[in-house]
């Protein structure tokens, strides 16, 4: 957005100040959002990215992804590690019309408190995100859900460590996120169910039989 101080006069300065403001918002239109996550139909190209399906992960340096899947190579749980901090992510279907990421953290909040554990509403980087302390067997542990709602997706990711309590120790878990791309599809689908996450082929092909939790593959260029 761009500001101007308004003049005195309603002369030619002023209509001239006007006018160059509006040339220099089509200047300063965006071709698209500056940071994702992204819908495929709008990603950045020449990024390498690991394709699990409905979430391609972008490549940054220190990050591990760690993938639990079924023999099938189907996914059940996606997170992303780095140092003593980790992000689970999770990508889910949404309707047209409206973002369900409110809906969806205050079920979260109702959720944690039947448990016994306190949460608190934050505005973050994304909006409103969801801090917890729960009980785990290792002890309390520190919990910070962020939402951000898509075009007919919404991405939950939930860190752990000091990037739960101070945002700046997300680091590069956080420019994954900022990286991500939800390639969504074009079929019907409930509102809130899970998108289709699987394995490469070659990836699943090796895991038949073995066990999930391994590291994903080296990400390619897309």
């Amino acid at each position: 957005m761009i500001f101007s101080r308004k003049r005195a006069d309603g002369g030619r300065g002023a209509r001239d100040e006007r006018a160059a403001e509006v040339l220099d918002s089509y200047d300063a239109e965006p071709t698209g959002p500056s940071r994702g996550p992204y819908d495929s139909s709008e990603a950045p190209d020449g990024v390498q990215r690991l394709d699990l399906g409905s979430l391609h992960i972008p490549a940054v340096p220190g990050v591990e992804v760690r993938v639990q899947a079924d023999p099938q190579g189907v996914i059940q749980q996606v997170v992303l590690v780095h140092g003593e901090n980790a992000l689970q992510l999770g990508v889910f279907a949404a309707p047209r019309s409206e973002g369900i990421w409110d809906e969806v953290r205050e079920e979260i909040r109702q959720s944690l408190f039947a448990d016994g554990a306190a949460a608190q509403e934050v505005e973050g980087e994304y909006g409103t995100e969801l801090h917890a302390r729960v009980r785990t067997p290792d002890g309390l542990t520190d919990l910070r859900f962020v939402g951000i709602d898509g075009p007919r997706w919404m991405v939950r990711g939930v860190y752990q460590g000091a990037a739960a309590t101070d945002p700046v120790a997300a680091g590069p878990l956080a420019e994954c996120l900022d990286g991500l791309v939800v390639d969504r599809g074009q079929e019907a689908k409930p509102v809130r169910e899970p998108l289709p996450l699987r394995l490469p082929r070659e990836v699943a092909e090796q895991a038949e039989g073995g066990e999930g939790g391994a590291p994903a593959p080296a990400p390619r260029e897309a």
